[in-house]
């Protein structure tokens, strides 16, 4: 594996008994160190994706599906190095040809676009990616996307689902694939190989695009009392404060200011624009941290 894997994926593998060599910048390295190792050991070197079997038996997944929902229309699977939407797409264009397969990978590696656009296969330089396990008509969806989308999956699915996995998910949040509004649809969630420091990070950037975390500044008057009035908005409209940091050194104002930054969460976007509101009303000097809209990803 590569030295980017995640670590629960590694140590699951030696619970299984695996003999784990974490060797190789990227897939494309640590396939290189399995090559090698094969041609001097002896042993059979098995692609995760670039393999017949492999690859018949994710296509057991289309079978599946069409086994449980026989008139599908649509089906969005994320794009790796393309076994399981070859394998997935064979099996169901073979039964129902008519089916839509649309494939979905990640902005930080579009391998699969890049091919497409030459012809043939391409090596595309892979960038660090939520959907480390990705690094047709197809969709690219940005890592804020996928973020939304690990954090939609947890909170109304409950399913903790890697970045990789997660993109199917990905595409139909950002509004890529409202051609397919009404109709069948099944998204392929594959995988849930994810460390739970990156889940952390990745709920925390979904709540943040959600807008429910929300970091501002503001500019108070440095006398008693005034960082209570202004935790007392907080207070009257229910935002969580998180956590709260005043400076006196960086004000531009004067001498006789302090800047309070606060990182809050809130139930929605409509309630952080409330509270965004009761402090601009009440304050001169209000500065909004990055504030993103989730209708323009």
């Amino acid at each position: 594996m590569p030295v980017i894997a995640p670590l629960m994926k590694i140590q699951k593998c030696k619970d299984f008994g695996a003999d784990v060599v974490v060797e190789g910048n990227d897939m494309f390295g640590a396939t290189q160190v399995a090559l090698d190792d094969s041609r001097s050991s002896g042993r059979v070197f098995i692609n995760a994706f670039d393999n017949v079997r492999v690859m018949a038996g994710q296509g057991t997944i289309g079978l599946e599906i069409l086994d449980q929902l026989p008139n599908v229309d649509a089906v969005v699977i994320p794009i790796g190095g393309g076994g399981l939407i070859a394998g997935i797409s064979t099996a169901i264009k073979a039964r129902k040809p008519d089916t839509l397969i649309i494939g979905v990978e990640s902005e930080m590696c579009p391998s699969f676009n890049e091919a497409q656009i030459k012809g043939k296969p391409v090596l595309v330089p892979t960038s660090r990616s939520l959907a480390d396990g990705l690094a047709v008509p197809q969709v690219i969806v940005k890592e804020d996307s996928i973020a939304l989308a690990i954090l939609a999956l947890v909170e109304k699915e409950k399913s903790v689902v890697e970045g990789a996995g997660a993109v199917s998910m990905a595409a139909i949040l950002s509004g890529q694939l409202d051609l397919l509004k009404g109709k069948r649809v099944v998204l392929v969630i594959s995988g849930g190989n994810i460390d739970t420091t990156v889940l952390s990070r990745a709920l925390h950037k979904g709540m943040a695009i959600d807008g429910r975390l929300l970091k501002v500044g503001v500019v108070v008057d440095d006398r008693p009392g005034c960082i209570a009035e202004l935790c007392q908005v907080f207070s009257e409209l229910q935002v969580n404060m998180r956590h709260l940091m005043h400076e006196r050194a960086w004000v531009k104002a004067d001498v006789f200011s302090v800047k309070v930054s606060v990182i809050c969460e809130s139930r929605s976007r409509e309630h952080s624009l409330n509270l965004i509101a009761a402090l601009q009303n009440k304050y001169d000097h209000v500065v909004l941290g990055e504030f993103p809209d989730p209708t323009t990803l």
